[in-house]
């Protein structure tokens, strides 16, 4: 594609909303799709950008009908912690103006959601310890990340094959959390990284959204 993606990422920011119009106007003309049309993809395929960077990858039925079940299963899991992310007045990931409002017939809830066994709180990045998120730190946080093990190390094994120097860098990573879980007596993190299936430290779960352009 005739796009130079690592100048595209330079221009977006965490604060836009996708609801300023003046905003997305600009962003869609500094930097317009680059393609002409739609473009059906059947087949196993990489997306180029104007560098020969990868952008995307697409992998026809890399997940079994069972992991689909597992997925979905995990999703009924996280409905309450789901429903009470979606706000207001919130940041286009959470602002519910994104979200399909759930009707009687819906299954699944809408909701966007960070899972991590090790992270700094917003507001508290300076503190000395990461924290386990809150999302994890319920009744049923050794459900949710059982119900999740096998799409999360698929995930892992893909990033393995696709971006390798990070693969490591994340065992790495997780290796000196386990040791510093253990040598500062963090007992709920030493749980949770024993039941954390993938080498990336958040997994966001989003569910019936919407999502801005850009």
């Amino acid at each position: 594609m005739p796009i130079d993606i690592a100048r595209y990422s330079k221009l977006i920011s965490p604060k836009d909303t996708g609801h300023n119009e003046e905003r997305e106007a600009r962003l869609l003309e500094r930097c317009p799709p680059g393609h002409e049309g739609t473009k059906l993809i059947d087949i196993p395929a990489t997306i180029l950008d104007a560098s020969g960077a990868i952008i995307a990858w697409y992998l026809l039925d890399a997940l079994t009908n069972a992991t689909k079940k597992e997925i979905w299963a995990a999703t009924d899991l996280l409905a309450p912690m789901l429903k009470k992310s979606v706000k207001a007045d919130g940041i286009w990931h959470t602002n519910q103006e994104w979200f399909t409002p759930r009707s009687e017939n819906d299954v699944l809830t809408p909701g966007c959601l960070n899972l991590s066994p090790a992270w700094f709180q917003q507001g508290h990045e300076n503190q000395s310890d990461p924290e386990v998120s809150a999302s994890l730190k319920g009744p049923s946080s050794e459900d949710i990340l059982k119900a999740i093990a096998r799409p999360a190390a698929i995930a892992t094994a893909a990033l393995r094959v696709m971006h390798p120097q990070q693969y490591w860098t994340g065992l790495q990573a997780f290796a000196s959390l386990g040791d510093k879980a253990g040598s500062k007596e963090l007992p709920k993190m030493s749980e949770t990284l024993q039941y954390w299936a993938t080498v990336f430290n958040i997994l966001t779960i989003i569910c019936n959204r919407e999502t801005p352009n850009h």
